[in-house]
């Protein structure tokens, strides 16, 4: 007989995975949308500009993006955590934390931008004829900051259906406001551009904020703190986010370093090829794990203190997400050749051995990913910091040894290897310093989506692919009626 915890832990299962289906067909098709608005905006400024415009523009997005780690210091993801566990007598005093965090950190890019326009202008172009420029793009890392903070509200509420909509209006009409700048300025509307958009995408938020807020959030609006209030208050999640910021620089680096290596021991064809591989099977079917994120993680911050129900909610994410990755991850593995031909060329057919089985490992990836959450729903910084400097260290050393006994074949069975062993450590953290487990079935479960999917590997690689095929087709079938009992 069915005890009273197992019934609840059933009950609180069932009640969030037609939520955890919606956010991820929600901010699955978002992310799409995205990327072929971004597809678009980079063709058509190589057929407009060429290629001087999309180095400018790599260049300066590069730049951008590596500011906004440096200043933002991860409230996108730290201050969501805050604002979903807050009691409903914090819960306005917390957002409006946020918002003023929001708008000092952007300062504090914009001056840091400014303050290194000439620097910036000669390590990019060697001299500084392009630190106007720069100067220019500080407005983009204030607009960004002030958007994050209205994004990580949202997220925080749990209002996702308001977030999708803001966001893909706003990536819309972004999108349309900077192609006329590209097309009537060429390359001097590449700056502009990048103004252009950040400025569109937050005004597009506070007109979502101004006209779509609840009763909470008007009365959120009206919450008065004094600046020295808002510093001590956001204190606890910007802590958090700085050591978020140095494990992903740890990471950056690692990946870095290897690339280095690639380059100077290899060639840079094999450099292009490990990156077009990495972005097929690491990069896109990412997507579902983000999507899955922006409804698992403010779930889990709002029971961080109940080990029960944060164990039910981590196995319940796992099995769903295995049955998903087991359909998707079986038609990847047929599909390869076809989607390196359709997405690179006959060239790139070389790295579809290596997309095969590298691919397997996502399943690791997805176990890993899902206690590694629990980590930071509870706020363990400094633990979060040795998990991911150690999975960096690991990955870079695998992958060195993977290619240097294999070749790019190896850099497939290195990635399944790493996210074994970071599998491993995130385990040990969740069941001896939290105190969870795993449920026998999802582990069971993880374990039988590893065997098929690597099963349909070798089918492929066996040259036996009306097998593989007929793999894929049974397991998208029983995934599907799986998935289907969830609801």
């Amino acid at each position: 007989m069915a005890t009273v915890a197992d019934k609840e832990r059933g009950r609180l299962a069932r009640g969030t995975s037609s939520k955890v289906l919606k956010a991820m067909s929600l901010f699955g098709s978002l992310q799409v949308i995205q990327i072929l608005c971004s597809v678009v905006r980079t063709k058509l400024v190589a057929i407009w500009i060429g290629a001087e415009g999309v180095g400018l523009f790599g260049l300066y997005n590069g730049a951008i993006e590596m500011l906004s780690s440096a200043t933002q210091l991860g409230i996108r993801t730290t201050a969501v955590r805050d604002i979903a566990s807050a009691s409903a007598s914090r819960l306005a005093l917390t957002i409006a934390v946020v918002r003023r965090w929001g708008w000092w950190l952007g300062m504090l890019g914009a001056v840091v931008t400014i303050a290194l326009a000439v620097p910036l202008s000669e390590w990019t172009f060697g001299d500084d004829t392009h630190s106007w420029g720069f100067v220019l793009l500080s407005i983009v890392l204030l607009s960004t900051s002030i958007t994050n903070a209205e994004q990580t509200v949202l997220q925080g509420l749990d209002q996702l259906r308001l977030l999708a909509r803001a966001s893909l209006w706003a990536s819309l009409i972004a999108f349309m406001a900077v192609i006329p700048l590209y097309y009537f300025l060429r390359a001097d509307g590449i700056v502009l551009g990048f103004v252009v958009y950040a400025v569109v995408t937050l005004i597009v938020f506070l007109i979502f904020r101004s006209r779509g807020v609840t009763a909470l959030e008007r009365f959120n609006d009206k919450a008065k703190i004094s600046s020295r209030e808002a510093w001590s208050e956001g204190l606890g999640f910007v802590r958090l986010g700085v050591l978020m910021t140095v494990s992903l620089f740890a990471a950056q680096l690692a990946a870095y370093a290897f690339i280095a290596y690639l380059n100077t021991y290899a060639d840079t064809s094999m450099v292009g090829y490990y990156n077009a591989g990495y972005t097929l099977f690491n990069r896109y079917v990412g997507l579902i794990f983000t999507a899955m994120a922006m409804e698992f993680y403010p779930r889990l911050a709002r029971v961080q203190y109940s080990p029960a129900r944060t164990s039910t909610f981590v196995s319940h994410e796992l099995g769903l997400i295995c049955w998903i990755l087991l359909g998707v991850v079986t038609w990847f593995i047929v599909l390869a050749e076809p989607m390196v031909r359709l997405l690179y060329s006959s060239e790139f057919l070389v790295i579809v051995p290596f997309i095969t089985w590298a691919i397997v490992g996502v399943t690791l990836r997805a176990s890993s990913w899902c206690m590694a959450f629990t980590i930071l729903a509870r706020g363990d910084g400094k633990v979060y910091l040795v998990t991911e400097v150690t999975s960096a260290v690991v990955g870079l050393a695998l992958n060195i040894l993977g290619y240097y006994l294999w070749g790019l074949v190896g850099l497939a069975a290195s990635y399944i290897a790493w996210y074994g062993v970071y599998t491993a450590i995130t385990w040990v953290v969740y069941r001896f310093r939290y105190g969870m487990s795993l449920d026998p079935r999802v582990a069971t479960l993880t374990l039988l989506t590893l065997i098929i999917t690597s099963g349909t590997a070798a089918l492929m690689t066996a040259g036996l692919w009306p097998a593989a095929v007929t793999m894929a087709l049974i397991a998208t079938f029983y995934s599907a009626l799986r998935v289907k009992k969830f609801l």
